[in-house]
């Protein structure tokens, strides 16, 4: 994973395998399979988190749900992944989507 950060300063990459979930969604389906929720959402960050690299997750609003993407930097590199997310959200390419009666 190292090599790749000498040419490269983030990586984006889904987060989750699927669009997010509704609330007690207990199964979801994905490439025709009926996969449990909770033990397949984080299948794409947990490697990430395995191997300690730092990631922020953020939401893409598309409809009718949003998606997740995670921003993956360099060993120590937060300042990063922040700053690339706070760009794309100021951009509006990411944002969580406001609850309901606010």
């Amino acid at each position: 994973m190292l090599e790749i950060f000498e040419a490269v300063d983030v990586i984006v990459a889904p987060a989750t395998p699927y669009v997010a979930p509704k609330l007690g969604q207990v199964t979801s389906m994905l490439d025709g399979v009926e996969l449990p929720v909770r033990a397949n959402i984080g299948i794409h960050t947990q490697p990430i988190s395995f191997i300690g690299l730092p990631v922020v997750a953020v939401p893409v609003p598309l409809e009718p749900m949003p998606i997740g993407v995670q921003i993956i930097a360099a060993p120590w590199r937060e300042d990063i992944v922040l700053r690339v997310a706070y760009a794309l959200e100021r951009s509006g390419v990411v944002s969580a989507p406001r609850p309901r009666g606010f």
